[in-house]
């Protein structure tokens, strides 16, 4: 099943329902620094160490337990799941007395924990770490994690004379032996690259040893004549725009008249360990030669997403220092390109944290996405972990087949270089201070950046936080139009027209500050996706006849699309 499909349907099934569960609650693989488990269990020790001063605090709270517990039992406690909590929906949480009281009990154990951990006298940022390793706590022994306490596992136990049990046995068996204990995200048996994902017909048409170019073959009689090369993250592969027919960036912009180019990065292992910014930079820039020869253009626009736009954004800044601009137009899609306090991958991006971060892939030579998907899985526990614990084991279900958590458990890898060269960059906050980093040879000044942008973030973002991604497009020089999706990290660049559920905003960008801008900003209803379309072909050129081959003489099909780079695993 598609991402979209799951997003439109009004009554998904209850494989979809996890699946979509887990997009929203989706990190991907990120190039920071993940969770450490002696970060989570240096919060215990000062919870105790402050809970220790506070004698007094622990018996009121204790006492207010009980209060309420007896509240429980008398059947006159008001405590509830929240609206949005989707581990408790079935109606037997509600109904039956002996369920809905366990869960009331529950409840009021883990508020009472995360009250008294608010009240422990820690600074703002310390009281989040701690109710963080509190919660992963509170979470994992939640009455829905326990197949007896369960009424929807219990039923399905009945209902199944005990299979279902047996597949739980099997499934977590499997786990154990292939995905280091870690439930399974997605059934990879229904998907191949190249067979029902990333089937857009095209072609590579330009190779290096850092990135495959593919030019995608126009669906129109005529096309514009200005070429558009998305550039994907480097630790995720590029087929996030081209994961079904229908739904996908690729041939919404091919129908659209634009003439499409993606960037697919190689897979580096630790020979590729020196790659850096340069490296990356370096690539494009011949990317961006082969395209204009191809399309006979004297320029290109550009899109680039999470990574992949903090690395155009490098781009921007050395061609703008060189003096000449072969883009007039940017596309920047849920990036932020300074230290953002807010974020919840920055919750324990401590100095310690960041320097073992650096450490860790300088001696593998590689950050390994594998790794980072799974210590990210921790940050989303009821999302990641839990959701799936429930489906897989308790219920004796098949991880869902659904293509976006495909793309999501297929990573690649970063070169050691280039891994703490993003570190740097998020905690120096190089991209801010004028002149800091250097790429190819040239300082970098976005202030210098003149070309129009379009920034796309998303209200619900827990990676990038839109108010980062606002404050990262203030840092450009030029026209900016900034456009807020209502969705999260993924949802927000794979949102195509249709979805009922979706809105977004616009608004003049004339204040520094985010909250001003989203007060006065204007909320439209399904995709951004149209309003992109129309400030990009007024930015493509003029229409001409589409090229009925892929390439030209001197930049010939090298190999079919989806390419060879993208199957490198």
């Amino acid at each position: 099943m598609t991402f979209a499909e799951s997003e439109k349907s009004s009554a998904p099934r209850a494989g979809d329902d996890v699946a979509a569960r887990a997009a929203e609650g989706m990190l991907g693989p990120n190039p920071f620094v993940g969770l450490r488990s002696q970060d989570v269990l240096a919060q215990f020790d000062k919870i105790a160490a402050a809970a220790a001063k506070h004698p007094q605090l622990i018996l009121t709270q204790q006492l207010a337990l009980v209060r309420e517990l007896m509240a429980i039992f008398s059947g006159n406690s008001e405590v509830a799941p929240s609206a949005g909590d989707k581990r408790f929906r079935d109606a037997d949480w509600q109904n039956h007395p002996l369920y809905k009281t366990y869960l009331q009990s529950y409840l009021a154990w883990a508020r009472s924990l995360d009250e008294f951990v608010g009240k422990l006298g820690f600074d703002e940022k310390s009281t989040q770490r701690a109710r963080f390793a509190v919660s992963l706590v509170t979470d994992a022994l939640a009455p829905s994690n326990i197949l007896w306490t369960n009424p929807v596992a219990v039923k399905r136990l009945v209902e199944s004379n005990g299979a279902s049990v047996a597949e739980g046995l099997r499934n977590m068996m499997q786990d154990f032996l292939s995905n280091q204990g870690m439930p399974a995200q997605v059934d990879k048996s229904k998907f191949g690259v190249g067979k029902n994902l990333g089937i857009s017909p095209g072609a590579v048409v330009f190779r290096n040893p850092v990135l495959e170019l593919i030019q995608y073959r126009p669906m129109t009689e005529s096309v514009f004549a200005r070429p558009l090369i998305i550039v994907p993250p480097q630790i995720n592969k590029f087929y996030l725009f081209d994961l079904a027919p229908g739904h996908w960036v690729i041939e919404y912009l091919l129908k659209s008249g634009v003439q499409t180019f993606v960037v697919s990065w190689r897979n580096p292992t630790a020979e590729q360990h020196d790659w850096n910014m340069d490296t990356y930079v370096d690539a494009l820039l011949q990317a961006i030669d082969a395209t204009r020869e191809i399309t006979n253009s004297e320029d290109v626009n550009i899109a680039g997403a999470c990574s992949g736009a903090m690395t155009v954004s490098a781009l921007l800044g050395h061609i703008a220092a060189r003096g000449n601009c072969p883009v007039p137009a940017v596309t920047m899609m849920v990036v932020v390109l300074d230290r953002d306090e807010d974020s919840q991958i920055g919750l324990f991006a401590t100095p310690e944290a960041i320097a073992a971060a650096k450490q860790a892939s300088k001696l593998k030579g590689v950050l390994s996405g594998e790794d980072m998907g799974r210590m990210f899985a921790w940050m989303r526990p009821n999302d990641l972990v839990w959701n799936y614990w429930v489906n897989n084991y308790l219920l004796g279900h098949a991880p869902p087949a659904f293509d976006v958590l495909y793309w999501n458990n297929d990573t690649t890898r970063l070169p050691a270089s280039f891994h703490g060269q993003l570190l740097d960059l998020f905690l120096q906050n190089l991209f801010r201070v004028r002149g800091s980093l250097t790429v190819l040879g040239t300082p970098i000044d976005l202030g210098n950046v003149k070309c129009d942008k379009y920034v796309v973030a998303g209200l619900s973002d827990h990676i990038t936080p839109w108010r980062g991604v606002y404050r990262a497009a203030q840092l450009f020089g030029g026209a900016t139009e900034f456009v807020l999706s209502s969705s999260g990290h993924i949802q927000s660049i794979i949102n195509p027209p249709g979805n009922a559920k979706a809105t977004y905003f616009v608004g003049a960008n004339e204040t520094s500050d985010a909250d001003t801008w989203l007060a006065g900003a204007k909320r439209m209803t399904d995709s951004w996706w149209d309003h992109w379309r129309q400030w990009l072909v007024e930015r493509s050129g003029v229409p001409v006849s589409a090229p009925v081959n892929l390439g030209n003489e001197r930049y010939t099909k090298i190999v079919n699309a989806p390419g060879t780079y993208v199957l490198e695993h």
